[in-house]
């Protein structure tokens, strides 16, 4: 029998691959306000971004290497997921940014309202209230 530890698990962070960091987290800046942001090594091939107490992770390939966002291995898979407490305001918020709705707001069967944005990379990111 495995015990427990009492450790706790406090955060976590996607991590994406993109094609180029500054871009990136321009992009997560201006379009949907994760605008504390800091970018590591001499060029920048990494950087985090962070919203209210989400992180996330933002590694730069290298040339000529191919990204394949979740959805194009596994219809419509997202490749972060982010719960919310007010789905309609931060839709509208993004929506006045100007970011790329990839789907709109609704009330799925699982019981979550939600919608999803499409970043520079393709990558699909859900953001869903539960209702």
């Amino acid at each position: 029998m495995l015990l427990m530890s009492t450790a706790k698990l406090t955060r976590s962070a996607p991590v994406l691959l993109v094609k180029d960091v500054i871009q990136a987290a321009a992009h997560w800046g201006e379009k949907l306000g994760f605008s504390d942001q800091e970018l590591f090594n001499h060029p920048p091939d990494f950087c985090m971004v962070r919203r209210d107490q989400l992180t996330v992770m933002l590694a730069q390939v290298g040339p000529g290497v191919a990204i394949r966002p979740h959805w194009t291995v596994v219809g419509k898979l997202w490749s972060a997921y982010f719960w919310v407490d007010d789905a309609e305001a931060l839709h509208k918020e993004f929506i006045e940014r100007g970011a790329t709705i990839d789907w709109g707001l609704s009330i799925k069967p699982y019981g979550v309202k939600e919608f999803g944005i499409q970043d520079l990379d393709g990558h699909d990111i859900a953001f869903g209230q539960v209702l």
